[in-house]
């Protein structure tokens, strides 16, 4: 292919990688703000540590086994030709046709794959070794994202043309890919870890909730660069995905808000953040395939499924301490079954392929039949069962050799001072 630069793209591409990267010390605040003083520098320092080795993995093979010419099982791509990132030609980007160069949209994937790492972080607070963190972060981006990532967006198995699906199944910017793949990672990491001491018997209140407000606002202004980048334009497509993400989180935040209020009777800063999360989760995949009022349909399920969600691990059991697995999992799966429903493709969506005939592909309420409905729900079941199983063999093979966790008394007395030897606030002991 021939390649023409194209300044306008590109410019808009690199902006969005740098909105991409900044989610990342937003979550580490949103993250930080959440848990307990004597937790908050360990927790930042696991969304931090996510950029150290996440970015120099994705150089060295990780974007070679996404984006690689498929040749293992649908699962990889062939990282050969890849390695380092150096000497690409741009005709070889899957954005060329953007007229974006290939080392913009390969910086920009990497931003993709550092916060989906992070997000695992949420699930295992307080009580995992930063040592098995870090090696769990190389493992896992390489075994189980990249496989995901490559299956969705890489010409594999559960891509476009998949096999596997009655119609091309839908991800736009990261439902399953991020989100469902990171939330089932945090439950099997959860069930591993077990129980933090004190759980369902003393309040885990957060610290610093304008730390949590703080970072929530960083997320929904870096997600803009997440859902409207992944059109790899400036154009109506980005434009859609753009509004799209100021209206789902919205009214997922009343949503969220008013299960508060009937259950708890107050409406509460940490619901309103929480509620914002979960909106940006449910749109991400289907951010340029639903129209305004699709958008508020998904954002308001999230707003109400999610808060609901947050409180089955004391049903079930599980410590998944920071709700990975009720906002992110919980809220993926929302948002890519919904496009079932409320997909609208007849709207003037271009990434489908010009002049493709896309109304096969609406959801059920705008003409589509079952078929959408079904493509999503059969991507999003395997991508739930890959990621916990693999995760979970993973984090048992960690855990038989170097250890996951800490010791009661590192658990008690603090984990900041014992992992890092410092402590976030002067008076913290």
């Amino acid at each position: 292919m021939d390649f023409a630069l194209d300044s306008g793209n590109t410019a808009w591409m690199i902006v969005a990688a740098a909105l991409v990267l900044l989610m990342t010390p937003g979550l580490a605040f949103f993250y930080g703000g959440m848990v307990r003083t004597k937790s908050v520098l360990n927790m930042m320092m696991m969304s931090f540590s996510s950029i150290m080795v996440v970015a120099i993995v994705w150089v060295v093979i990780g974007y070679g086994l996404t984006f690689g010419e498929d040749g293992f099982l649908g699962l990889w791509g062939n990282p050969s030709g890849f390695v380092g990132l150096n000497y690409m030609p741009d005709s070889d980007s899957l954005a060329a046709g953007s007229g974006v160069p290939f080392l913009v949209m390969a910086a920009f994937q990497a931003t993709f794959a550092i916060i989906t790492v992070a997000l695992i972080s949420g699930s295992v607070a307080d009580r995992m070794k930063f040592a098995s963190w870090i090696t769990f972060t190389v493992i896992w981006v390489i075994v189980v994202y990249t496989s995901v990532a490559h299956a969705v967006w890489g010409g594999g198995a559960l891509g476009w043309d998949s096999a596997l699906t009655p119609t091309s199944p839908i991800d736009f910017a990261g439902g399953t890919v991020v989100h469902i793949n990171a939330g089932a990672a945090g439950l099997a990491l959860a069930l591993l870890l077990g129980l933090r001491k004190g759980f369902g018997k003393e309040p885990f209140k957060p610290h610093n909730m304008p730390f949590v407000m703080l970072g929530a606002a960083i997320l929904w202004f870096g997600w803009f660069g997440f859902n409207a980048g992944s059109e790899f334009a400036a154009d109506s497509t980005a434009g859609r995905a753009f509004l799209n993400t100021v209206v789902a989180p919205a009214i997922a935040i009343l949503g969220w808000l008013v299960v508060e209020k009937i259950r708890d009777g107050k409406a509460t800063s940490l619901g309103a953040a929480s509620g914002i999360v979960a909106g940006l989760v449910a749109i991400t995949p289907a951010a340029a395939s639903v129209d305004t009022w699709g958008a508020m349909a998904i954002g308001l399920v999230a707003g109400i499924l999610c808060a609901l969600a947050v409180g089955l691990k004391y049903r079930f059991g599980y410590d998944d301490s920071l709700d990975v697995v009720g906002v992110h999992l919980v809220g993926g799966l929302v948002g890519t079954l919904m496009i079932g429903l409320v997909a609208n493709l007849d709207e003037g969506t271009t990434w489908a392929g010009a002049g493709e005939d896309k109304s096969p592909m609406n959801g059920l309420f705008y003409g589509g039949g079952f078929d959408q409905l079904i493509s999503q729900a059969i991507v999003a079941l395997i991508v739930v069962v890959f990621s916990f199983v693999v995760t979970l063999l993973i984090g048992y093979l960690l855990k038989k050799t170097m250890g996951l966790r800490v010791t009661e008394e590192i658990e008690v007395s603090g984990i900041d001072l014992a992992e890092h030897g410092e402590t976030a606030y002067e008076e913290a002991k």
